[in-house]
């Protein structure tokens, strides 16, 4: 088993992210037949009820591991456990990872022509957003 930090953390729903402020979190490389992961984070428990909807349904999330800079990785989850404490709550998801490979150029690529650009705009409008790294919704 490897074991990383979680940076960031967002819930994909249709073609929104629900930007999740982690207090703390980790994830699991379990490294088993399965390529299961675990991903537990420790967040406010303001998203209580949020998580409650959800928990009997399959989530794509997205996160960020180790390093801001990383691209984000989405896994196909569902939740096995919350635990309250004072003012936080503790979530465990288990699930695999979606994609073995990072396209984030692919997807911002395609983003930008859904938008109708074009041309010297197109060019430009890649280059901005390739430095700055909008989060964008795993297709």
């Amino acid at each position: 088993m490897k074991t990383f930090k979680l940076v960031s953390m967002q819930v994909v729903e249709e073609d929104k992210l629900t930007d999740i402020e982690l207090d703390d979190g980790l994830i699991i490389n379990k490294e088993d037949e399965n390529s299961t992961w675990l991903l537990e984070t420790y967040i406010n428990s303001q998203y209580k009820s949020y998580f409650q909807q959800k928990s009997d349904q399959e989530l794509v999330v997205q996160v960020v591991i180790s390093k801001k800079e990383n691209d984000p990785a989405a896994f196909l989850t569902t939740i096995l456990s919350m635990n309250e404490f004072d003012d936080h709550i503790s979530i465990l998801f288990k699930g695999q990872l979606k994609r073995t490979r990072s396209d984030f150029a692919e997807t911002l690529l395609q983003d930008l022509l859904t938008q109708g650009l074009t041309g010297e705009d197109l060019m430009n409008e890649f280059k901005l957003k390739m430095r700055s790294r909008p989060k964008l919704a795993a297709k």
